[in-house]
């Protein structure tokens, strides 16, 4: 079978994307997981965090799967939307579209570039729940805002948070930062352990100055990543609950892989997070693979986007000499 492969990342999260709409593929669940699997080791050619498959929807512009490293399949991706947001608009010409997703049906638009020449894109972040049957954790609480989990650290404040993908934040100082602990607890949480039975991403953010946090993300599937949209989302909306940001105003994100921009919102008891930021191409190739053995894939000649990396490099020097100046 041969497939045409789109590697795209949205703040350093790179995926494999691959078009539904157009082309007439169709996969098995299993055939998913072992696509995911073998295409996104980082031992092969090809390589990435995780495969955008890119769907016809029946009530939406376009229904987004994503599917991780390790072959489990991911509820929602904000950097991922990103990605789809532009491919989907682009082959609809359309500035604005709605997106079918595992939760939610969620609306994406074209935004001005956050960084010259930089394809940017905001996507919303919804449904936002902190109830943690929906993560699930289990605790005997119904939420958990602000608090300490003893057994987990006798430091840290956590609060846990379903955007719909779960999430376990701290805010932390820089020392929190250049330390083990992050990748220690995020290890054990993502293995076998009582209180996250199907694991949960694992976010330490720092307060830069007013209207700028840093988020580094251990990612459920995959480990750390260069950003996770859901996270830095959700991290936001963290900040503003804290007081060191505010809701309906925008915060800029700073992230291993770049940055973004986003902006918690809050309807009478509920919140929405809008991320906006870049949707990049990195190149375009063609596979050979055989569905039952994907890891035997072969690849043609790849087609960068050498302009679009150019100047993502750029904005990467850019917050890399920034984030310098805060540690």
């Amino acid at each position: 079978m041969e497939l045409k492969i789109l590697k795209c990342h949205g703040s350093g999260n790179d995926f494999l994307l691959i078009d539904e709409i157009s082309h007439p593929y169709s996969f098995s669940e299993k055939e998913r997981r072992d696509l995911a699997v073998a295409l996104c080791n980082r031992e092969t050619e090809l390589g990435a965090d995780g495969i955008l498959f890119v769907m016809k929807s029946e009530r939406a512009d376009g229904r987004m799967r994503v599917f991780n490293a390790d072959g489990s399949e991911a509820s929602m991706c904000g950097n991922g939307l990103r990605c789809v947001a532009r491919y989907v608009c682009e082959l609809l010409n359309e500035e604005s579209v709605l997106i079918e997703t595992m939760k939610a049906d969620l609306a994406v638009r074209k935004e001005a570039d956050i960084f010259p020449e930089i394809p940017t894109y905001l996507v919303e972040i919804s449904p936002v729940s902190f109830q943690v049957q929906d993560l699930p954790l289990n605790i005997e609480q119904t939420t958990l805002i602000n608090e300490a989990i003893p057994a987990l650290s006798e430091e840290l404040i956590f609060t846990a948070v379903a955007v719909p993908n779960p999430h376990l934040i701290a805010i932390v100082d820089s020392d929190k930062i250049h330390s083990n602990v992050q990748r220690d607890l995020s290890e054990y949480v993502n293995g076998p352990n009582k209180f996250f039975p199907d694991g949960v991403n694992v976010s330490f953010v720092k307060s830069i100055k007013p209207n700028q946090i840093y988020v580094r993300t251990f990612e459920r599937g995959v480990g750390f990543t260069n950003a996770c949209g859901t996270a830095m989302s959700a991290s936001t909306l963290v900040s503003c609950l804290n007081g060191l940001n505010k809701l309906e105003k925008p915060v800029e994100v700073f992230n291993n892989g770049g940055k973004v921009r986003c902006v918690a919102h809050q309807k009478e008891d509920s919140y929405s997070i809008d991320l906006i930021g870049n949707a990049t191409y990195v190149y375009e190739t063609k596979i050979k693979v055989d569905l039952h053995s994907p890891s035997a894939f072969t690849s043609t000649t790849k087609q960068e986007f050498s302009k679009e990396i150019a100047q993502y490099t750029k904005l990467q020097e850019e917050v890399a000499t920034y984030l310098k100046t805060i540690w």
